[in-house]
């Protein structure tokens, strides 16, 4: 990390505490001269889009706190058998995309159970090649890899796994109006709230491994979140005082997915599919399906056991896999 770079971390993590610190003690804290303090906090708040307050008399400040990603307390989050199944947890202040790392490093032998965690992703991915927005400290970028014995596709059904056990934690959070868009989209009140991205990488016959990856829009704003092409919600939104623990709720996802990743590795997809369905919100609701240059219309029917979406069409019931289509409700 450049010497630049380190002294816009070094920065931030002084005024994440929301409180007015002094230009001396800045000047002091990054072993610049008072006079560049300014010009330091102009660079910091334009490279990471972060509004930072200034009083003559008081100092400067972050009006907004952040609740930066610390190790221990999201460890501390976590059960005693949650943890064991993590091998490592890295927290990254700024990566390219937490996937595209674990996916890179997969390749070179990394073990099962590596989770990384990032404050900023600079290239953030979503599903069919779309951007995932990433602003710095007020979202959640998880990714987690996992090896199995099983083939590649034996991990078919993941995504819906995945998404249903996310969708049940943040409800046994008190949060509620969620839904599912098949295949990983989570809504509430119909807006996305959060999405997964799962790669897979092995053997036709396996083994083979696995990276799941999670975005979670905690206390975004809507200006960095200007540029998504469709509804987004947060969960600052949905339930204000879970937004504000942020550690606390990224050791329960890492929980709930080793959980999650475990049963599967044991008994596949079949035991959460009625979880799954009840946060399907769109089944019988008339949508269109993208497939390609082709945009199919039709009532969504359900998913079938291999996770499937079914959608009733004037031919009959067709089934859809996952990573072939994308869902959206019909407009009125």
């Amino acid at each position: 990390m450049s010497q630049a770079m380190e002294r816009h971390f070094a920065l931030i993590r002084m005024l994440a505490d929301g409180q007015f610190h002094s230009g001396e003690a800045i000047a002091e804290h990054l072993g610049v001269t008072r006079a560049a303090v300014w010009k330091a906090l102009r660079r910091t708040a334009d490279q990471f889009d972060l509004e930072i307050e200034s009083v003559r008399g008081r100092g400067y400040r972050l009006p907004v706190p952040l609740e930066l990603l610390d190790r221990e307390a999201i460890l501390a989050a976590m059960s005693g058998r949650a943890r064991a199944g993590l091998t490592r947890l890295e927290i990254q202040d700024q990566i390219d995309s937490t996937s595209a790392y674990l996916m890179r490093e997969a390749a070179l032998g990394m073990p099962s159970g590596v989770a990384c965690l990032a404050e900023r992703q600079t290239a953030g991915r979503g599903r069919r090649g779309r951007v995932w927005v990433s602003p710095f400290g007020v979202n959640l970028y998880l990714s987690l890899l996992w090896r199995f014995p099983l083939a590649p596709a034996a991990l078919g059904g993941m995504s819906l796994a995945v998404g249903a056990v996310i969708a049940d934690l943040l409800r046994s959070e008190g949060i509620e109006d969620l839904s599912l868009k098949w295949p990983n989209d989570l809504l509430w009140r119909r807006r996305k709230l959060a999405g997964l991205l799962l790669e897979v990488s092995g053997e036709s016959q396996g083994p083979s491994h696995l990276v799941i990856g999670l975005g979670i829009n905690l206390r975004m704003q809507p200006t960095q979140g200007a540029s998504i092409e469709q509804p987004w919600a947060s969960i600052e939104e949905a339930m204000p005082e879970l937004s504000r623990c942020r550690n606390v709720l990224a050791g329960r996802l890492l929980e709930a997915l080793v959980s999650a990743l475990e049963r599967y590795g044991r008994e596949g997809l079949s035991p959460f599919i009625d979880l799954w369905r009840r946060f399907d919100r769109l089944h019988g609701e008339p949508v269109r399906l993208i497939l390609g240059d082709r945009v199919i219309q039709g009532t969504h029917a359900g998913i079938a056991a291999d996770g499937s979406l079914i959608l009733e069409t004037p031919e009959g019931r067709v089934p859809f896999q996952a990573g072939e289509v994308s869902l959206r409700a019909q407009e009125s």
